[in-house]
């Protein structure tokens, strides 16, 4: 009876307890993890359909579990770091532990994880934006004439801009998408806000990541711009926006969001505009003249 008593227990434990799975989303990283002889698995789609299977059983138990974003390269940087053997199975626990305190992570819901995984890559790709972007507006450091701090300057910049946006948008849900273009890529940032009829609510962390972008295009004097899609039921789409110059924003005519939204980014050629969407010019943000950087 003892016994038996033992092990309910310990079933009622484990549903108590959290896990977090490290998911090799692609082909080329399940290859690279195939060099170690304790991953036993050699093939992608069947490594996918089992990992779905233990999902669902775990939802099945009452277990809440997550899906982390598992990186062999930062795997093995973890190994190397952590001085341990990357090839045993306790390695990739513990690293998988990590990423579900420090990496993006999505709890499983029940969806299939073809669903699932193209949500869980763009959640990395937006902290990786994140972070690039908050690394290189740190290593902008105080400017020699006036001692202020430049990224935080800039930060507080974009972030009186981004509030004047929303303010002066019309009614209705705001989706924006701020694009800031330097080496070795592009950065692209995007942030919806939902009008709840008394307030605008806003994902935080989203706000953050796109104030970020915005802040370091401002603050570098990159060429990039920010459009915004304000959409009301019973009213067409309002699609408007401005290019970012020095430390400001300079609005689109009309015809120029028309021309972004109309043409084949590949082969330039002029694409169907949507039905039930004004291209428009954007509203005053209230600015008499662009504040100035720091180029004293």
């Amino acid at each position: 009876m003892a016994h038996t008593d033992s092990r309910t227990m310990r079933r009622v434990l484990r549903r108590e307890i959290a896990g977090t799975i490290g998911l090799l989303t692609d082909e080329h990283d399940f290859r690279v993890m195939r060099r170690y002889r304790s991953f036993t698995f050699d093939d992608h789609a069947a490594y996918l359909k089992h990992v779905e299977g233990l999902l669902r059983t775990r939802a099945l138990q009452g277990s809440h579990t997550t899906i982390a974003l598992f990186d062999p390269e930062e795997y093995a940087e973890f190994c190397t770091q952590k001085d341990l053997d990357p090839d045993t199975p306790s390695s990739r626990t513990r690293f998988t532990a990590q990423l579900a305190v420090t990496g993006p992570t999505l709890p499983y819901d029940g969806r299939p994880l073809s669903d699932l995984l193209p949500v869980l890559v763009d959640e990395a790709v937006r902290q990786a934006t994140w972070e690039y972007a908050t690394t290189l507006l740190a290593r902008l450091g105080a400017c020699g004439s006036c001692g202020e701090d430049i990224g935080r300057a800039a930060f507080g910049r974009a972030s009186e801009l981004l509030v004047r946006i929303l303010d002066t948008a019309p009614h209705g849900d705001r989706h924006l998408v701020c694009s800031v273009t330097g080496p070795p890529e592009t950065l692209l940032a995007a942030l919806h806000a939902t009008d709840t009829g008394d307030a605008l609510d806003l994902d935080e962390t989203e706000a953050l990541e796109f104030t970020t972008v915005l802040a370091l295009g401002l603050a570098t004097e990159s060429p990039g711009g920010l459009v915004i899609r304000a959409s009301a039921p019973g009213t067409p789409d309002r699609v408007y926006g401005w290019r970012l110059r020095g430390y400001g924003l300079v609005p689109l005519t009309a015809g120029e969001v028309f021309d972004a939204y109309c043409t084949d980014v590949e082969s330039g050629e002029l694409i169907s505009p949507e039905s039930n969407v004004d291209y428009c010019e954007p509203p005053d943000l209230g600015e008499e003249k662009p504040a100035h950087g720091h180029n004293h």
